[in-house]
């Protein structure tokens, strides 16, 4: 996608109500997320593999989103929303890679239209792999953690 109709669609969605846009054609799909006022673009090209880019006019980077390993439990985000390690930004985060969970476990938050959502473990076992950074802007369907 040219990058002046990018630059035009984020200032629209920037001065808008609106809190998401998506846009499809030929060379990719293209989602713009407005979260704290500030929007985010989500490239993904044809074959549909998702790709985070940074918005030009936002100057905030976005981190990439790591590929889930096949082994193992995938806990995956219920919703789209802000990824939260820990309850609050000095607090201890719920857990670590070789941390213990049982299932119903709170192991982290998504913050999604300023609700502060706690994720449960869907599985007992140990976390293997953390798969998002904190403050992450993630999918619904995204894989969060891995679980043996």
């Amino acid at each position: 996608m040219d990058l002046r109709k990018l630059k035009t669609l984020i200032d629209l969605v920037s001065e808008s109500n609106v809190s998401e846009l998506e846009i499809t054609e030929a060379e990719g799909k293209v989602r713009i997320v407005k979260s704290g006022g500030t929007p985010m673009v989500m490239q993904a090209p044809v074959a549909m593999m998702p790709a985070p880019v940074a918005a030009p006019a936002a100057g905030v980077p976005a981190a990439p989103v790591e590929p889930a390993a096949p082994a193992g439990h995938a806990v995956k985000s219920p919703m789209v929303g802000t990824f939260y390690r820990s309850s609050s930004p000095g607090a201890k985060a719920y857990v670590e890679v070789g941390s213990q969970v049982k299932e119903g476990e709170t192991i982290c938050i998504i913050e999604a239209m300023k609700i502060l959502n706690e994720i449960e473990a869907d599985k007992s076992g140990t976390i293997t792999r953390i798969l998002c950074e904190n403050g992450q802007a993630v999918e619904y369907g995204q894989p969060l953690f891995m679980i043996e």
